[in-house]
């Protein structure tokens, strides 16, 4: 075999190899950009988690800034319901211990009746669950801003326009919300992207779900 001639054969090789690479790589963007995210975007990936001050269980302040880089499991509740909270914390609670370890996670449980759930009924409420302030925090505060953060930050329910009295506003939900490190508000979805559940605190199937999902979370860079 002649040296041109192999120079010939040697070109052609690289460049078959070359082509093998660019059509391999070309596939996997774009069947990349095909496959939907693993969770869904509530409110869309630009839609983020405002920040806000409420008072936990002990009486701390916290804000956006303690909770930063966090996931964070949201509820909304009050601590005189006699029908879907109770069985919304005790599955919450079992969130709680499945990842109070785990410093990537975070529960935030808000009031919806802030009048009477003052620091101290929080704190004797947080007790049953023997609940680290660190770790699942109890928050009250001015309703308004409780009411603004659950419709307009963590999109737990939708707006009224109508309700102009926020003293006889009422929010009563058995949403669970699920926020990624980055606060954006995430939710599970089918394989293919057509299908999106919001996460029922009073399922247990639910919030089994949302547990798994907290992993893939903890899994985004």
């Amino acid at each position: 075999m002649t040296g041109k001639r192999k120079i010939t054969i040697a070109l052609i090789t690289f460049f078959i190899a070359l082509w093998a690479v660019f059509a391999f790589y070309y596939f996997r963007v774009s069947q990349d950009r095909k496959k939907p995210a693993s969770l869904a975007y509530l409110g869309g990936d630009i839609h983020a988690v405002r920040d806000f001050s409420f008072l936990n269980q002990d009486g701390d302040t916290i804000t956006l800034a303690d909770v930063k880089g966090k996931i964070l499991v949201v509820e909304y509740f009050f601590t005189t319901c006699k029908g879907i909270c109770p069985v919304m914390n005790e599955n919450m609670a079992e969130v709680y211990n499945t990842f109070k370890n785990d410093d990537d996670v975070i529960i935030l449980s808000h009031t919806v009746d802030p009048k009477r759930d003052t620091v101290g009924a929080m704190k004797e409420y947080a007790r049953r669950y023997n609940a680290d302030s660190k770790k699942w925090m109890f928050l009250t505060g001015d309703k308004k801003a409780l009411y603004d953060q659950a419709r307009y930050s963590y999109l737990v329910t939708a707006a009224d326009s109508s309700q102009n009295d926020i003293e006889s506003d009422f929010i009563h939900t058995e949403n669970f919300v699920l926020v990624d490190k980055h606060g954006k508000v995430r939710t599970h979805q089918s394989k293919d992207g057509s299908q999106v559940s919001p996460y029922d605190g009073t399922k247990k199937e639910s919030v089994k779900q949302m547990m798994a999902d907290i992993r893939v979370l903890k899994e985004e860079k």
